[in-house]
């Protein structure tokens, strides 16, 4: 499932949720605009190595048959195998770090990619949880929320952070009440929107 074979060693977590090539540089959903995250990513990603947590990569990829697409309008965006499913490239070297594990999931939740619950099952140790990426109101508050719920229902105390000033969604200006409500959603769960001090 991964290279990390210890998961019980960390007790800090970052997810990197779908900054990947077909929301960002190619295709029927990416807005060039989301890439204006990339710098803070860089700097939380980077944090999070010199403390030594665990960094997992999500990436969106779908299949012909995935019902995903036929919901949203059967507009197919990050096929597995193109080039759209593929990390982009200014987080690339990110990737292949020894503390990092890169998934993929088919729904708009990481919570639901079965490699996901293994190893948040696996990692009993992890406190600190920070999620970065897009979609603000779609991807990342799904999978906050229901990591939220998972941890609840195993009696888990762990605190979960999105990173307000390292996620972004498509057309943003144009979808403030969705990401307004995504937000007030994942504070009622007390999920923390945490951002750089000025």
């Amino acid at each position: 499932m991964n290279k990390i074979k210890n998961l019980e060693v960390y007790e800090g977590m970052l997810i990197v949720v779908d900054m990947v090539k077909g929301f960002t540089d190619q295709g029927a959903l990416h807005d060039k605009e989301i890439k204006k995250i990339i710098v803070r990513q860089k700097e939380i990603i980077e944090e999070a190595q010199k403390k030594g947590y665990l960094i997992v990569f999500i990436k969106d990829t779908h299949d012909k048959d995935s019902t995903e697409l036929k919901r949203f309008g059967n507009a197919g965006h990050c096929m597995k195998g193109t080039k759209e499913a593929e990390v982009i490239e200014e987080l690339k070297e990110y990737e292949n770090m020894p503390n990092t594990i890169s998934i993929e999931k088919n729904s708009t939740s990481f919570m639901e990619a079965p490699q996901f619950r293994e190893i948040i099952g696996q990692a009993q140790n992890i406190k600190d949880i920070n999620i970065v990426g897009c979609c603000s109101d779609i991807c990342v508050i799904n999978g906050a929320m229901g990591l939220a719920n998972y941890c609840d229902q195993w009696n888990r105390e762990v605190e979960i952070k999105i990173h307000e000033d390292a996620i972004a969604t498509f057309d943003e200006k144009n979808r403030q009440d969705y990401t307004n409500a995504a937000k007030l959603l994942g504070e009622l769960q007390g999920i923390q929107y945490v951002k750089k001090a000025a």
